[in-house]
């Protein structure tokens, strides 16, 4: 606990921290007698640094770039690798465990110690381990690194601790899972094959154990050979040679025959007793033709041989085999052939790999199929063998994150306990059928409901426009709720105007959210330039869609004349700029018209999220609208505000009507603190035409009588008025927001970049680049006198046309962050258009060049901080753009007695600007009557990109943003009861009592926090978060009981401060590295919680909270469960006569060390695990470490027998010495009389 008082005297209206416009006069004065001054702030922290670390939780989704997959029929636990070294072991829902090679090779092969809970794992380094798997956390036992060969196979018994490895060079060596060292038992590829063979059979592709007799190993050879060998007698028992190629091979139970699946899409069937020639061959998808010549096929990749107890036919399933012909147009497939029936299933993506589940472990047993585990390259499904149609059960898992490309990701902690019901409800019914009505039977591990959750839910959005909605509470992952924002809009057909273009795109890409889950509003901001709103109702409902149109172009060329503006600098008159039809002379055809057409009938809405209202920016000019980079909405006020790097729009969606379209450049008023860099009017251009023109397909132009002054949407800022040019901007505050789905079309055709782009930005390491401060740029100006060519030749960088959805999760490029240099920020838009490979506009030249990125890179390195007028025409080019906003309670002037509702807008440049609004209190009045709102002259400075605000009463604590509770929009009238509007307010005034009026503004750029004291606008407390590097995030949350500023970096550091004092209290390097996918979509939330997308197919959620590290253990799941092995079936006396019964012997008299001697040591290096020998002894009871345990126990037994025997030998000689003296005594004394003795 520690106190903190900062006493600010003689705060100068100059400070870097609050510039006060000279314009507000009055408004700027001195504050009332009521409002706090810095000297009556008291604020007793309660956060320090031990209550957080960093400690990641859990991994939803699918396994990104899966290689591999196993399954322990007695746990019922399945693990599947990856090719980054990740493994992913799955069990009954909520056993849901990830780990994480540290080397990072990719996972060839897993190999579970069945119902033993260790796993082994072959990575492609050449490399064994050993997994713990009898602990929460699995962790690595032991390792072995192979020196000299290549692991291309692997296979282990059942209830066997020798592990057979294969290696490339066609040995296979044997490895002590209890030790882990190698066996100096080596079966040579040279002594396998017949000396006569002149030729290397290949790397080893298959090892199995004969089921018949476990001292047969059966060993086949890439190159088509297959050969039995005897580990007794150390010799082959046969070879077999075929010409293809060999991919996988199939034991039957009984081991009489085995089934081999080749490279030309063949099966061939082998019997013990002849193994001269295979007893079947057959190309299941593959014809004779009529030239006698068989259909060519592709391989059969993979085969599983398996019978029945129901049906006297065996299930042959295998992936591949299709002809060449038929599978160019098909997809990959699953083929299961019972008998004569032959069923092929057809799947959306590549088959990875696939395991038939049986019910014994035993290989020499009727296997009795029940399932088939089919794991894709992008999803993973399980087929129920045990129905004719074979319906495939559905997944408990979340594996369908990436149905559509993650494009943006909001985390929504402490949620209302009613919502996640209300949702998942709404969400059953859009649930597919068909699936097998069995239960799930990946069914292993345990895990219990932890004590500490609360209600939490994920949003997704994707580049087909939906929006999912998960439940995240208790460390789980459920879907709850599907919404699509495409059927908003008409389908666009080819040839129909600007939506001709975008076809073949992905037009309703959700680019940002914004939700209040207690008023239950949702808004989705898309790549089109469009804004959704949305209300929740639990009846469906037929109604229309209003839409609203906006023209939000302001370029610093589009001026009016001096005479227009003289009489008042920040607002024209609206009547002189009356709006320009669509298809008027100075436009083009196809202006005033947005990229999408909204339904313009009635539409059925389902149960759940309905659509009312779509706001959309026009096309100006030929040149489509910037994308929205800003978004915040408020229930309780109607309010609906979002801006570009253009202005800024604000909507009042109770009345449907626009209250504000405004140039970022008008937002200032009079006390813009910056000097701007003037231009010459933009000929060609009627001067009538404005520079922002609304039009509104659903409201009258009778609405617009009723609007504001202030809502009057054409506010110019006449250059001439302003103050000379300076030399420059500084080089710091150069650029507005880039967003991820940022791809521009090429003059005169698309250029849309692909999903699975990873450029490899590595020689951009030089320069601090930001992701939130990419410029802008507006197209190359017409130019007098020289002919145009088509509009798409003309497109500047910085306006972009229609651009296919970037998906967060397909963002693979590095961010340079480690420069210290000023060029580095000038040198962002550089990098982003070397990243999508577009051309540059030379304004200087007037032509349009080519992008050269040495020569820019160079120009960028030598800008001075003090740059003159005659830099680059990306400079000049530059605009602010607007990158947050929040609504609430707040004093828009430092006057001010009482807080009212106030919009706070962040932009580029690092400026915070505020917005007074004034809404009607009554009801009637508020549907009726018109909102005013306008620049209130304040301005306060950050340096960076502002990114966040909240706000804090003067006791520390969090104040909430108002909002209205939520009521059914199509619910039953009352006619006793009408419905009126209840909100709910967190005023300032009335969340603390000790400072009477005022509140703490939390405000934080992309460099620098800062707490400032309103009304007064004193700053109390700044804090520079980073100078080499920027911020990507930035969230004020709660976290034990109080509040603190969380911060993610480019650099890859997650830092938390607290609040107000900005004091420091965790700065962690997390990620060593960062990209472009986990910059935008990492967020943090209440609770000390946080996620990203760590793949393109997966979420990893994290905490910083102590607490939550210190109770994750309680959280997850138990992977392994005390089970007892089944026995083995007795198979009858006559069945066991006539050799059904499966011969055993002893591996450890055959690969002992005392046996087979020590292997070489330069073959394979042993690496102890992590933890050494403590984690043979702290590791819950892992297979090996109860082998040892065993062992120390038995070896402690021993020596207590010994020690007994060699006592038990004493007292038996003590007792003869006794018996011996005794009987000398009763000789000597037995003829002596009584009275002699």
């Amino acid at each position: 606990m520690k106190k903190f008082r900062k006493v600010l005297d003689g705060l100068s209206s100059s400070s870097p921290g609050g510039v006060a416009s000279p314009s507000c006069g009055s408004a700027a004065g001195t504050p009332t007698a009521h409002a706090p001054t810095p000297q009556d702030i008291h604020v007793q922290e309660t956060l320090v640094s031990e209550n957080f670390q960093i400690c990641k939780t859990v991994r939803h989704g699918f396994p990104y770039q899966p290689t591999c997959l196993a399954f322990d029929p007695v746990q019922k636990i399945l693990a599947i690798g990856s090719r980054t070294g990740g493994i992913r072991i799955l069990g009954r829902p909520g056993v849901d465990c990830y780990s994480q090679h540290e080397s990072g090779a990719a996972v060839l092969q897993l190999q579970f110690l069945i119902n033993e809970g260790a796993l082994v794992t072959a990575c492609a380094d050449d490399t064994l381990h050993l997994w713990n798997l009898r602990q929460r956390r699995p962790a690595i036992l032991h390792s072995l690194k192979f020196n000299r060969e290549r692991i291309t196979f692997c296979h282990l018994p059942f209830q066997s601790k020798w592990l057979y490895v294969g290696t490339e060079r066609g040995n296979t060596h044997i490895v002590n899972i209890e030790s882990f060292v190698l066996s100096g038992y080596v079966i040579m590829w040279n002594k396998a094959i017949e000396l006569a063979t002149k030729a290397h059979p290949g790397p080893v592709v298959h090892l199995s154990d004969s089921p018949k007799d476990e001292g047969k190993l059966l060993i086949g050879f890439e190159s088509g050979t297959v050969v039995q060998w005897d580990l007794r007698a150390k010799k082959v028992d046969f070879r077999i040679y075929y010409d293809e190629a060999i991919h996988s091979v199939s034991w039957h139970h009984e081991g009489k025959q085995f089934m081999c699946s080749h490279s030309d899409g063949s099966l061939t069937m082998w019997n013990l007793r002849n193994t001269a020639r295979p007893i079947q061959i057959t190309y299941p998808h593959g014809k004779i033709l009529k030239d006698g010549r068989k259909e060519s096929c592709k391989p059969i990749l993979k085969v599983e041989y398996k019978t029945s107890r129901n049906s006297s036919e065996p299930y042959v399933i295998f992936s591949g085999g299709l002809s060449y012909d038929k599978s160019g147009g098909r997809r990959p497939t699953l083929t299961i052939m019972h008998g004569k029936a032959i069923t092929v299933l057809e799947m959306d993506h590549p088959i990875v790999e696939f395991l038939v589940l049986c019910d014994t472990p035993y290989s020499n047993e009727v296997q009795d199929p029940y399932a088939v585990v089919v794991l894709l390259e992008k999803d993973f499904i399980v087929v129920d063998l045990t129905q004719s149609n074979f319906p495939i059960f559905e997944n408990p898992y979340p594996m369908d994150i990436h149905e559509s490309p993650v494009t943006c990701t909001a985390y929504f902690a402490e949620c209302p306990p009613d919502i996640i019901p209300i949702l998942y409800s709404i969400g059953a019914k859009q649930k597919k059928t068909g699936y097998s009505h069995k239960e799930w039977p990946v069914s292993g591990g345990t895990w219990t409901l932890g004590s500490q959750t609360y209600p939490e839910i994920i949003v997704t959005g994707h580049a087909d426009g939906t929006v999912k909605f998960w439940d995240a509470s208790a460390i789980t992952l459920q879907m709850l709720y599907k919404l699509k924002t495409s059927k908003v809009f008409e389908k666009p057909k080819v040839g129909e105007g600007r939506a001709g273009e975008l076809v073949e795109e992905d037009p309703y890409a959700v680019q940002m959210v914004s939700w209040c889950p207690h008023s239950r509003l949702f808004c989705v901001v898309g790549i089109s330039a469009h804004v959704i709103l949305y209300r929740f109702s639990k009846h469906d409902a037929n109604t229309q869609i209003v839409s609203l149109e906006v023209r939000l172009q302001f370029d610093s060329e589009d001026v009016i004349s001096p005479s227009e503006a003289e009489n008042n600098p920040c607002f024209s008159d609206p009547s002189s700029h009356s709006p320009q039809p669509p298809g008027s002379p100075g436009s083009g055809t196809q202006d005033s018209l947005p990229c999408l057409k909204v339904k313009n009938r009635p539409v059925r809405m389902p149960p759940g999220y309905q659509a009312e209202l779509v706001v959309q920016l026009q096309w100006v000019d030929g040149e489509p609208p910037q994308q929205i980079t800003s978004l915040d909405i408020n229930s309780a006020y109607g309010l609906l505000a979002f801006g570009n790097c253009n202005g800024l729009t604000v909507v009042d969606f109770l009345q449907k009507t626009i209250l504000m379209c405004m140039g970022t450049l008008d937002l200032y008023g009079a006390a813009d603190p910056y000097q701007r860099l003037t231009r010459s009017p933009r000929k060609n251009r009627q001067s009538t035409s404005g520079l922002t023109e609304l039009s509104d397909n659903q409201v009258s132009m009778d609405m617009e009588r009723s609007k504001s002054p202030t809502s009057v949407p054409y506010l110019h800022y006449d250059p001439r008025s302003m103050p000379e040019p300076v030399a420059s901007l500084r080089a710091s505050h150069c650029s507005p927001v880039f967003y991820l789905l940022d791809n521009v079309k090429g003059p005169g055709r698309k250029l849309s970049l692909p999903t699975d782009l990873k450029t490899d930005l590595d020689h951009v390491n030089g320069h601090c680049t930001s992701p939130t401060s990419q410029p802008c740029s507006v197209g190359k100006p017409r130019i007098t006198g020289v002919p145009e060519g088509p509009r798409l030749t003309r497109r500047g960088p910085g306006r972009p046309p229609f651009r296919k959805a970037q998906s967060a999760a397909c963002m693979e490029i590095s961010l340079p962050v480690s420069s210290h240099t000023e060029g580095g920020y000038a040198s962002r838009r550089a990098m982003l258009q070397q990243l999508h490979g577009v051309s540059m506009y030379s304004h200087d030249e007037h032509h349009t060049t080519s992008y050269n990125w040495s020569e820019r890179e160079s120009r960028e390195n030598s800008f001075s901080r003090s740059r003159s007028s005659s830099v680059s025409s990306i400079d000049r080019d530059t605009k602010e753009s607007v990158t947050t906003l929040q609504f609430g309670e707040s004093y828009g002037r430092k006057g001010d007695a009482l807080p009212t509702a106030c919009l706070w807008v962040g932009t580029s440049l690092g400026v915070v600007l505020l917005l007074p609004i004034s809404i009607p209190t009554e009801e009637e009045e508020r549907m009726e009557e018109p909102i005013t709102m306008g620049p209130s002259g304040t301005v306060l400075m950050l340096k960076g990109s502002v990114l966040r605000f909240a706000f804090l009463d003067c006791g520390g604590a969090l104040i909430q943003s108002p909002y209205e509770v939520w009521r059914d929009p199509n619910g039953p009238e009352d006619p006793d009861r009408p419905r009126r509007r209840k909100l709910v307010n967190f005023s300032p005034s009335s969340s603390q009592e000790a400072c009477s009026d005022g509140h703490l503004a939390v405000v934080c750029s992309e460099k620098q926090a800062k707490v400032i004291l309103m009304p007064t606008q004193a700053v109390l407390f700044t804090h520079n978060i980073t100078e080499s590097s920027f911020l990507l995030r930035a969230d004020v949350v709660s976290v034990c009981n109080s509040v603190c500023l969380a911060c993610f970096c480019a650099n890859g550091h997650i830092m938390t401060l607290s609040l107000p004092s900005l004091r420091p209290l965790m700065d962690i390097n997390y990620l060593p590295l960062t990209d472009l996918r986990i910059a935008r979509t990492f967020v943090f939330t209440n609770g000390g919680q946080a996620l990203y997308l760590s793949s393109p197919t997966e979420i990893q959620r994290l905490t910083y909270s102590q607490e939550m590290t210190d109770n994750l253990q309680d959280m997850l799941g138990e992977l392994f469960t005390p089970i007892e092995t089944p026995e083995a079936q007795n198979k009858g006396f006559l069945k066991g006569f006539f050799g059904g019964n499966a011969q055993t012997f002893d591996r450890e008299e055959l690969f002992g060390e005392a046996a087979a001697g020590k292997a070489s040591r330069s073959l394979a290096q042993h690496i102890p695990g992590p933890m050494g020998l403590e984690n043979m002894k702290t590791a819950a009871g892992g297979v090996v470490g109860d082998l040892a345990r065993a062992r120390i126990a038995l070896d402690q037994r021993g020596e207590r027998l010994g020690e007994l025997e060699e006592r038990t030998a004493l007292m038996m000689n003590s007792a003869e010495t006794f018996s011996t003296h005794a009987h000398q005594v009763m000789l000597k004394q037995k003829d002596k009389k009584w009275y002699q003795l």
